[in-house]
């Protein structure tokens, strides 16, 4: 019996196929856009890292000076000055320490086919690349040693590997940074979160990852800027050699505990060495100090902003608007249908049977509405996925989502046939024929 239903839905809706394909349509579009905005942002608010986001922490203290702050004001800044971030990775606390700053050189390729360009990176310390999980293509991470000396060595990108040496292993080969000579020692694979990580480490880019990595000590030693804002640089630029004697904050901090156990430990440790800082004097504010770890920290630094949250409801508006549409034009086409409605009753179909035949043929509308939006949703996925390299946005879909998106779709449609059939069919079969 379903087939036969079936069958006569798909014919019913064959007899006018612009108007099928118009609820189709609209259906399709609304589900695609909902289904993938809303995943982008589950896919930008979701733990980027959940194997060790909660033994990932970001320590704060409060530098800033005491002229004109009150307790109610907070802190002016989410990052450190260098006097206590070379404290921290000096502590042991932790299982890893990393502090980290970004930089802006410029890039003199080894080729006298590419000019030089200026790139974007990241000055980390060895234990970053552990500590976040950054896959290797080629080489690794540089050593204990270089870190302690500075040494001219740099991890590239992968993006900036390939433009620089081609599909060549470029470890080994050197190249030039800010008129330095380096050495390649490690080239990172592509880096699946990059856009969440990034803001997370305290960039403003989407979808862009960092071109190189040199070490901290070596961007020190080359007294290389930081490439962003800082508190106490707003309007003059103090020297390279004031900002590592001032209270500037302009440095990035994690450390890396061996459970998430250790955090009211990590936290006392910290405390305790605030209390010491103020009593010598550094540390004026009685602020508090406050340990995030990555969820807290996505949170505190606003990685999904509250545009993104808007778009969000407005692509679900969007949807319920498509929704609606699709009722109206279903209302429309099973309102003139009361004559065929009465012919079949009075050849014998119940209730019931009209009300099965319409459910089948709106269920159709729907479900190829949901199916064709989830095919669009999928592949527009799949291309933004394909130009953010590594992201892997469609295997990180809310299922959930997905599917109350779905049945949305397919309830709207039944809905809108149920209640013209249900007003067709309390109408006597013999009033209705002799209407028409």
């Amino acid at each position: 019996m379903f087939s036969y239903y079936f069958k006569l839905g798909v014919r019913s809706l064959r007899r006018n196929p612009a108007l099928t394909a118009l609820m189709v349509l609209t259906l399709a579009i609304g589900v695609a856009a909902s289904v993938s905005t809303l995943t982008i942002l589950h896919v930008m608010s979701g733990d980027p890292i959940p194997e060790k986001s909660d033994r990932l922490f970001v320590p704060l203290v409060d530098n800033g000076q005491i002229e004109g702050w009150v307790p109610s004001d907070g802190r002016n800044d989410d990052q450190l000055g260098y006097i206590d971030a070379a404290n921290f990775l000096k502590s042991g606390q932790g299982e890893r320490r990393t502090a980290m700053y970004g930089v802006m050189r410029p890039v003199e390729p080894p080729r006298t086919d590419i000019p030089a360009f200026n790139a974007s990176g990241m000055a980390p310390t060895r234990d970053f690349f552990a500590m976040f999980n950054v896959p290797f293509l080629h080489g690794q991470a540089w050593t204990e040693g270089d870190d302690t000396r500075g040494a001219d060595v740099v991890v590239l990108g992968r993006e900036t590997a390939e433009k620089l040496f081609g599909d060549a292993n470029p470890v080994g080969k050197q190249l030039r940074i800010g008129g330095f000579p380096y050495t390649v020692v490690g080239v990172t694979d592509t880096w699946a979160p990059v856009p969440r990580y990034y803001k997370l480490i305290g960039g403003s880019r989407f979808g862009q990852g960092e071109e190189f990595f040199i070490p901290f000590s070596n961007a020190l030693r080359h007294e290389m800027g930081h490439n962003g804002s800082m508190s106490c640089n707003a309007n003059r630029d103090p020297g390279f050699a004031n900002l590592l004697l001032s209270e500037c904050t302009w440095i990035q901090f994690w450390f890396e505990t061996k459970s998430s156990a250790d955090r009211a430990e990590l936290q006392s440790w910290l405390d305790n060495y605030a209390n010491d800082q103020r009593t010598l004097g550094r540390l004026k504010r009685n602020a508090p100090n406050d340990l995030y770890n990555v969820m807290e920290w996505m949170e505190q630094m606003k990685v999904v902003g509250n545009d993104s949250k808007l778009q969000a409801w407005l692509a679900f508006g969007f949807l319920i608007l498509c929704l609606v549409n699709t009722v109206g034009l279903l209302l429309a086409k099973f309102s003139v249908r009361a004559a065929e409605i009465g012919v079949r009753r009075a050849l014998g179909a119940s209730r019931a049977d009209v009300f099965k035949q319409f459910l089948i043929e709106t269920g159709v509308v729907g479900l190829v509405g949901g199916l064709l939006g989830l095919v669009l949703a999928f592949g527009a996925l799949a291309l933004i996925g394909m130009q953010s390299r590594g992201m892997a946005i469609v295997a990180r879909m809310d299922w959930q989502m997905l599917l109350l998106t779905f049945v949305m779709s397919v309830l709207a449609a039944l809905l809108a046939g149920l209640l013209p059939t249900w007003r067709a069919c309390q109408v006597t079969p013999a009033i209705q024929l002799k209407s028409q």
